[in-house]
């Protein structure tokens, strides 16, 4: 399909908006809250799920300090915490929503009350507390004037600025890394630079002069009278500091003999080992349980409409972002979560003062 390129008042092609840059925008954002919520229900509370990866909430209301640090799931943020400061965690692996347990302070969750008092199994970091990174700073930093962005841990899930993360060669480029483990952690699990050459995005580790590290180890493994080899690649004389990036499936090239699990098992990481605990495993979990994307409905919908109705719809988004975005500045401001209840509310008041459509020139073409 043609994309059309009239522009709303002069037809400036340098500030000119297609309907395909509108759809694709709403696309963008529309991943970006699969990402972030994935599969959650925001009706129902997730505590007898279990132990999920999920969308969490710390409310600062209920919980202030260290020592109460406590995380709810999606539907909980919206019906048990409505106007209470909340910090949005992303998401976190094997958490069970705390609502309405001991940490509360004797109030209940209002979608299940049949929780235990405590979830024994969930860890908390400094997240928790709305700080994040080896500076532990908030998120957004009102102090921070460089907009540096911030990438997630895989073990240890805290945040990171990329100017932290200790990678003396730079960050590698977006599209040449699947997950990212901090200076920390690879300390903490040091085995794993022996994966580094063959598996990393790390312009600071040299394949050419480290090809001896990609050599398999020819250890051999005796279980039960049979022996497994053990392929985890053999320690290099180099010694690797930093985070280390990591290109797309390299899980999957884990070793997973009983030697190496054990070495997994000791050092509490046995999920690297898991397919579905990636976050892109969760974020393609919240895309299949979306039969049809908003994106996909807009380009139906598009292809119904005429040149001059194309135009219309451009300036009524635009009109209509422009409004939403001062609409929820407020909940911005007040650090509340936005409902169901109050995008209804939105929309009924764009309804009523809808302006008249925009009479396009003739000579635009």
């Amino acid at each position: 399909m043609a994309e059309m390129t009239t522009t709303m008042e002069n037809c400036d092609e340098e500030n000119s908006v297609t309907m395909l840059d509108v759809l694709q925008e709403e696309n963008q954002r529309e991943e970006d809250a699969n990402a972030v919520l994935g599969a959650s229900d925001d009706k129902n509370c997730t505590y007898l799920k279990g132990y999920i990866r999920q969308a969490l909430y710390a409310c600062k209301t209920c919980c202030p300090t260290e020592k109460d640090r406590a995380g709810v799931c999606l539907a909980c943020s919206f019906h048990c915490h409505e106007g209470h400061e909340l910090v949005e965690l992303y998401t976190k692996r094997n958490f069970r929503c705390d609502c309405g347990n001991t940490k509360f302070n004797g109030k209940k969750c209002t979608l299940d009350n049949t929780k235990a008092s405590i979830n024994a199994e969930n860890k908390y970091n400094q997240n928790f507390d709305g700080v994040y990174c080896t500076c532990a700073r908030p998120y957004p930093d009102p102090e921070d004037t460089t907009g540096d962005e911030m990438l997630q841990c895989v073990i240890c899930e805290d945040w990171y600025h990329t100017k932290h993360l200790n990678c003396n060669n730079g960050i590698p480029d977006d599209n040449s890394y699947e997950e990212v483990i901090c200076s920390d952690c690879m300390k903490q699990h040091e085995f794993l630079w022996r994966y580094a050459p063959q598996y990393s995005a790390n312009k600071n580790i040299n394949k050419d002069l480290l090809s001896s590290a990609n050599n398999k180890d020819d250890n051999t493994v005796d279980v039960v009278g049979e022996s497994l080899k053990c392929t985890m690649p053999v320690k290099s004389s180099n010694e690797f500091v930093g985070s280390c990036f990591w290109l797309e499936g390299w899980r999957s090239n884990l070793c997973t003999c009983d030697s190496c699990k054990k070495i997994y098992a000791t050092e509490n990481i046995t999920f690297l080992l898991d397919p579905t605990d990636s976050v892109q495993a969760y974020e393609e979990a919240g895309k299949s349980a979306r039969c049809e994307s908003q994106y996909e409905k807009g380009m139906k919908a598009l292809a119904s409409l005429d040149h001059v109705q194309q135009v219309n719809a451009i300036e009524e988004y635009n009109n209509m972002k422009e409004h939403l975005k001062k609409y929820l500045q407020k909940f911005a401001e007040n650090k509340k979560v936005v409902r169901e209840e109050d995008i209804k509310e939105f929309f009924s008041g764009m309804q009523s003062n809808k302006k008249p459509k925009l009479v396009i020139p003739t000579f635009c073409r």
